[in-house]
């Protein structure tokens, strides 16, 4: 039986989109090649990532503003020291919202003076900050949208003078932004867009070319735009994938569409969290993630018994991550409202027993 899986990644992708990458991997669009052994170089190939590089543009509502969408490999650690190769000159600006962005901090230092703006550090990143300054004479201002460890989210941008660019690895493609107050985006594709082993970045070019240090080739922004992604071989299975995801995505109405779905089924479980006395949300409210609710037991609670309903009900992933404990229930694009009721009617189970 088809869990309901709320991992925070690899995560749940639509029914349809695994459904279509099998048949790909038996006989790729009747080329009778599977689309793990097709050349890259096949024009079979090359309009697959020509085809996904420019949905990504028209679904963020980018396409002719002098951005380019590029598929990398080494996931979202690789960009945190890719974005500081590319534009660190002398200083850069950074919030500090959780683990990821701590990581990110660390690699960006190698490079140059790094100023921490704000940090949520003092209460377990368990919100966002606000109300920070900005530094003018930095090259780049970077931030995590959203949190999967800690459940926050960052519901607006400040407005910067220096280049914006943001992690969005757990929230891309999910909620509607004006995507074109960012100079940056990057985000591993296995959290709402696709398999493991594929990193998005949407850059906008005229931020890049202005360092003065050389940058190696597999490094280099620019290498990987003239190259059309194409530099070395890249994930062909996780592209295509992700390409499936893209034309799922944008049936149903874009981010737009799968906004609305989203919002759903957050108010679902959080609804539940808030009423149920036997739970306790981790993140402060008006910072929750609508991607990766976390919670955790209130006082006096049985984990056992809990933990016990959950398993039974065929409910996957929702352990919080180590360094918060609790619970951790991962509801990206794919996830059915169906699923997260599941869920719901387990928790309120628990508390009529209790």
């Amino acid at each position: 039986m088809k869990k309901h899986n709320f991992s925070a990644g690899p995560c749940i992708l639509p029914q349809e989109v695994f459904e279509k990458a099998s048949a790909a991997i038996m006989d790729f669009n009747n080329t009778g090649l599977s689309i793990l052994e097709i050349s890259h170089r096949s024009e079979a190939f090359v309009s697959v990532i020509e085809e996904a590089r420019a949905l990504v543009l028209e679904l963020l509502g980018l396409q002719d503003k002098g951005y380019q969408a590029l598929f990398l490999h080494g996931g979202a650690s690789m960009q945190f020291l890719m974005v500081a190769y590319n534009l660190l000159e002398k200083k850069a600006a950074y919030t500090n919202t959780g683990t990821w962005s701590s990581k990110a901090i660390k690699e960006a230092k190698l490079f140059g003076e790094v100023v921490e703006v704000a940090s949520s550090k003092d209460k377990n990143f368990n919100y966002i900050p606000k109300d920070y300054i900005i530094p003018t004479d930095t090259d780049y201002f970077h931030c995590t949208s959203n949190n999967t460890i800690y459940g926050t989210q960052m519901k607006s941008f400040p407005k910067t003078q220096v280049p914006l660019v943001c992690d969005m690895s757990s929230d891309i493609l999910s909620r509607t932004l004006d995507f074109s107050q960012f100079d940056l985006i990057y985000a591993g594709a296995q959290k709402n867009m696709g398999p493991a082993g594929v990193t998005l970045v949407v850059v906008k070019e005229e931020i890049l070319g202005k360092v003065a240090r050389q940058i190696p080739s597999m490094m280099n922004y620019q290498v990987h735009i003239e190259k059309d992604s194409m530099f070395n071989t890249p994930s062909v299975f996780a592209v295509y994938t992700s390409l499936l995801n893209l034309q799922w995505l944008k049936k149903l109405g874009g981010i737009a569409g799968i906004e609305d779905k989203n919002t759903k089924k957050a108010a679902l479980l959080y609804d539940e969290i808030d009423r149920n006395p036997l739970f306790k949300g981790f993140a402060e409210k008006e910072d929750r993630s609508i991607m990766n609710p976390t919670f955790n037991l209130a006082e006096g609670a049985d984990k056992t018994t809990f933990d016990k309903l959950w398993k039974e009900a065929n409910i996957n992933g929702i352990n919080g991550h180590r360094s918060v404990g609790g619970y951790r229930a991962s509801m990206y694009n794919a996830m059915p409202i169906e699923s997260v009721q599941v869920l719901v009617d387990v928790m309120q189970h628990f508390e009529k027993i209790s």
